[in-house]
């Protein structure tokens, strides 16, 4: 080892967003964030992840907190490090496509506020879906970052990602995530995955996993020994489960290679023990759940996620159909393959999931079809690496006649109608994003907030009680 050319691995912390939204639902408030953001300035992080993915909805919608107000005081406070933030794509961080202009508006009130990194996906791995947003980006100012949702299956092959990792630095991105966000990715094929990539673009190369299949901490060994630039890690109290690798452990691993991070132990167990006492606070108040602490290997037995897992398992509750949980998982993939294989990954996953449930209740298949296989089948989320099933399509939206452009060159700009429909609320420019995304629960929050400022008494909503939809 000691003749190998000396390459830190550069870390990537998750624990302001991605590690609370896996283990506790996104229910992490800004006031617990500030007191350790003085000290997590400190560590040489690569970047903090501090926004985006689901914390944008659950401060609006469980915490009573202005989304905007946060990335700003994180800002203030992160003088050295770079901020980062997940970013759906068309989607932004909603579930619908929305048009160009409010993508644009939306990066550019992103990287205003404090945003410097955005990390970039398509539910499909659709490269259209993403061109806006990589190119706003740009304009800002900002590194853009798309993240190449990984999955298996046949279409999926090394030479696919080789290809895939051009088209993107073609594109102008700045670097490249491997988002594993099932934790399907085992040690050795990461060592290829890697290597693809790398052999298809010079851009740097990103690895976000999770330890769901328990192998995700061997994983990181191997890309990073492959040529892999970059792991997100959590700080170990949300570390593991369904989140990520612990970043103490991670850097660990690799004193004393070529690869040693530099990062200080005794500054990040000063870190770890501020978020002790949260992680056992959360674990009485059943905020925390201890079953996603564990190894679910079935997760690679079914490249299935694991909380698409858990939505499936209730979904049959409710119906009273729980015998029938086998049968539904292994009708997934077959749903999937006529689905055109897209990546399980919001909202492919919920999508090809429910409809794998209906099949096998209603005792034929595509008896009952949900709007959104519907979409899905008609070409409203972009195109799938692989052809649909015809005769699956057919039977499932007749004679309609599937797009083939890119989703959002079909609908007409929605700034101006946002911004008439909110104009009562607005407080501030960034308010008519926050209403575009979420209508309802920003209405909600608009209302609770100028009661706050007049003075009435309104309880902030308990955040530990509330189901959320990780």
């Amino acid at each position: 080892m000691a003749d190998q050319v000396k390459k830190p691995v550069k870390i990537t912390e998750t624990i302001l967003r991605d590690a609370h939204q896996s283990l506790i639902a996104t229910r992490m408030p800004t006031e617990l964030m500030l007191p350790i953001v003085e000290k997590m300035d400190k560590v040489g992080y690569h970047s903090v992840e501090c926004w985006g993915g689901a914390t944008f909805d659950s401060c609006l919608r469980f915490l009573k907190e202005d989304p905007w107000d946060r990335l700003r005081k994180l800002r203030a406070g992160f003088k050295n490090t770079k901020l980062q933030m997940l970013f759906r794509g068309q989607n932004i961080l909603g579930y619908n496509h929305y048009a160009d202009d409010v993508v644009e508006y939306f990066v550019q009130k992103s990287v205003a506020n404090g945003i410097d990194i955005i990390r970039i996906f398509d539910c499909l791995n659709d490269l259209r879906n993403l061109k806006t947003a990589v190119d706003a980006t740009k304009k800002e100012g900002g590194h853009a970052q798309i993240a190449l949702s990984y999955t298996l299956g046949d279409a999926y092959t090394l030479e696919y990602w080789e290809k895939t990792a051009k088209q993107i630095e073609e594109m102008g991105a700045d670097s490249i995530c491997i988002k594993d966000m099932a934790g399907l990715l085992v040690p050795y094929k990461a060592t290829e995955l890697v290597s693809a990539l790398k052999a298809g673009s010079s851009l740097p190369i990103q690895l976000h996993t999770h330890y769901t299949s328990g192998v995700a901490s061997m994983t990181y060994l191997k890309a990073v020994e492959a040529g892999c630039d970059i792991i997100d890690c959590a700080m170990s109290p949300l570390a593991l489960g369904t989140s990520q690798p612990a970043t103490e452990v991670m850097v660990e691993t690799f004193r004393g290679t070529p690869y040693d991070s530099g990062l200080d132990q005794n500054l990040l167990a000063e870190i770890a023990e501020y978020f002790r006492p949260y992680r056992e606070e959360c674990l009485k108040s059943g905020l925390l759940n201890p079953k996603v602490l564990g190894v679910n290997i079935k997760t690679l037995m079914y490249q299935v996620p694991g909380g698409m897992l858990s939505n499936l398992v209730s979904q049959l509750k409710e119906a009273g159909a729980e015998d029938k949980f086998e049968a539904v998982l292994e009708e997934v993939p077959r749903v999937r393959k006529d689905f055109g294989e897209p990546p399980l990954v919001t909202p492919s996953s919920q999508i090809v999931g429910t409809q794998a449930v209906l099949n096998v209740l209603q005792g034929e298949r595509y008896k009952l079809v949900t709007k959104e296989s519907k979409k899905i089948l008609s070409g409203e989320f972009g195109q799938t690496i692989k052809p649909f099933n015809p005769e699956v399509q057919k039977k499932c939206i007749g004679d309609v006649t599937p797009i083939t452009c890119r989703p959002a060159d079909l609908i007409e700009p929605q700034l101006p109608k946002f911004k008439e429909e909110c104009k009562q609320w607005i407080q501030q420019d960034e308010d008519v994003l926050s209403y575009a995304l979420f209508p309802q629960v920003a209405t909600e929050f608009f209302k609770y907030r100028q009661a706050q400022q007049t003075g009435v008494d309104v309880t902030k909503a308990d955040a530990a009680t509330k189901s959320y939809p990780v």
